[in-house]
């Protein structure tokens, strides 16, 4: 499982989980309001990656952005990182990374 911290929502923070097919197999948000990212969760579970990026990237609420906005860009650097380290790159960040896996 994946962890993302949130900017700009009510949610802290989205743990996520996605299978070797790039499918969405489980989504947590924690914080905001529950009712509406429990019906994210549902919605986007079982979904390919990228269908859960196009279906959420820049949907608004305040500050810009949203907590499906947040899920797509979360998403977003999941996949940036497996690249990064698919090509042996390790790029150093400081403080602490957006994406951080938690197994």
């Amino acid at each position: 499982m994946d962890a993302y911290r949130t900017t700009g929502t009510c949610s802290r923070q989205i743990l996520f989980e996605v299978d070797e097919n790039n499918i969405l197999i489980d989504v947590k948000f924690l914080g905001g309001c529950p009712g509406a990212l429990q019906a994210i969760a549902k919605f986007t579970k079982g979904k390919s990656i990228d269908e859960v990026i196009k279906m959420c990237e820049g949907i608004k609420c305040k500050n810009d952005t949203s907590c499906p906005d947040q899920l797509a860009k979360a998403l977003r650097d999941y996949i940036k990182r497996r690249e990064d380290e698919k090509n042996g790159l390790f790029p150093a960040r400081r403080g602490h990374p957006q994406v951080l896996k938690l197994n």
